[in-house]
C-alpha cells in the first residue's frame, strides 16, 4: 500500500516511518515543514494540519492515511481549546480530506484515555461506555464519534501507554529508577498496568491495514499481558543482567513518603489498575511479536 504517515518526527511515527516499510509499504510522509523531514523519509509532502483542505496533491493516490499527529497528554500548559483544534477538529478535516482522496482506510491513533482516566478498576474493553477525565482524553473521543460520523472506512486504536527506545514521560522515569542501584519498595503493589511495544503497535497497524472488511470501530490496543510495577522492573533489570532487586513495603507507608516529598501523584498512578483487554484486536489476526517482559528488557538494552 501508499500509506500517508502524519506525525513522522514523533516518538511512535518515527518508529513507523522505520518499520511499515519493511512490512512492504510505501510511505509518503506529510509534513508542517520541509526542514522537519525525518532523514528516512523517501517521500514528503508539505502539508497544514490545521488547513487540511488544501491537502488534495498530499493525499492523491494513497491507500490508507496513518494519523499518529496531535498533542500529546500530560502536556503542561496546553489550553483544551487547543486539544480540540488539533487533536479533534484537525483529525476530522484530515478524514474528509482523505476520503476526497480516495483513501480507501484510515487508521487513528486515539488513546485509552478517550475511555478512561489514569487508572481503571475493571478490565477495559471497546463495549464500556467511554468515560475520559481530562482535555486529551476528550479530544480524543470526540474524534473518534466526528470519523463514525463520515462516509470513510475507518478504525481507532485505543492504545495504552507506549514504549520503546526513545520514550519520555512515566516509562522513561521508570526506566531510570529500573537503573538505578537502589532496591525499589514496589514488590506490595498488587495492581497491573497494560503496556503496548512500539513493535506491537506496528503490528496492529499492519493488520488493521490488511482488514478485508471495512472496520469502522474502535479497537483497544495492549500488550495481551498487563504487569504488576515490580514485575516491570524486575524486566528492566534483567535486560540490564541484573536481579529484580525489589522488596515490599505497606501501601500506607510508601504512600506516606510520597507525600512527604510532595509526590502523591505517583502514588495515585502506581497505586491503581489500568488493563485492557485486546480480544478484539487479536481476533482480527494481529500477532503481538514481543511479550511485555522481553521488551522491557529490550528498551534497557537499547538505551545501555
Amino acid at each position: 500500500m501508499l500509506l500517508a504517515l502524519t506525525g513522522s518526527t514523533g516518538f511512535i511515527g518515527r518508529h513507523l516511518l522505520r518499520d511499515l516499510p519493511k512490512r512492504g509499504h510505501r510511505l509518503r510522509v506529510l509534513l508542517r515543514r520541509p526542514a522537519a523531514a525525518p532523514i528516512d523519509a523517501a517521500s514528503a509532502v508539505i502539508g497544514d494540519l490545521k488547513r487540511p483542505q488544501n491537502m488534495a496533491a498530499a493525499l492523491e493516490g494513497v491507500d490508507a492515511v496513518i494519523h499518529s499527529a496531535g498533542i500529546a497528554a500530560g502536556m503542561s500548559g496546553v489550553p483544551e481549546d487547543d486539544y480540540r483544534a488539533l487533536n479533534t477538529e484537525a483529525t476530522i478535516e484530515l478524514a474528509r480530506a482523505a476520503r476526497r482522496a480516495g483513501a480507501r482506510r484510515f487508521v487513528f491513533l486515539s488513546s485509552i484515555r478517550a475511555q478512561c482516566g489514569p487508572t481503571a478498576d475493571g478490565v477495559l474493553t471497546e463495549a464500556m461506555p467511554p468515560a475520559p477525565t481530562d482535555a486529551y482524553g476528550k479530544s480524543k473521543l470526540a474524534a473518534e464519534r466526528g470519523l463514525a460520523e463520515l462516509d470513510l472506512d475507518w478504525v481507532a486504536l485505543r492504545a495504552v501507554l507506549v514504549y520503546g527506545p526513545g520514550v519520555r514521560g512515566n516509562m522513561a522515569r521508570l526506566a531510570a529508577l529500573a537503573r538505578s542501584p537502589w532496591p525499589l519498595p514496589v514488590a506490595g503493589l498488587a495492581t497491573r498496568r497494560s503496556l503496548l511495544a512500539l513493535d506491537n503497535l506496528a503490528a496492529a497497524i499492519d493488520t488493521v491495514l490488511a482488514a478485508p472488511a471495512p472496520l469502522r470501530r474502535v479497537l483497544v490496543a495492549a500488550d495481551p499481558q498487563a504487569l504488576t510495577l515490580a514485575e516491570m522492573v524486575a524486566a528492566m533489570r534483567e535486560g540490564l543482567g541484573r536481579r529484580p532487586n525489589v522488596f515490599p513495603l505497606p501501601a500506607a507507608v510508601l504512600r506516606w513518603m510520597l507525600r512527604a516529598s510532595g509526590r502523591d501523584d505517583i502514588y495515585q498512578r502506581v497505586s491503581g489498575s489500568l488493563v485492557a483487554d485486546p480480544t478484539a484486536l487479536l481476533s482480527l489476526g494481529w500477532s503481538p511479536p514481543l511479550a511485555t517482559r522481553a521488551g522491557l528488557a529490550a528498551l534497557m538494552r537499547a538505551a545501555d
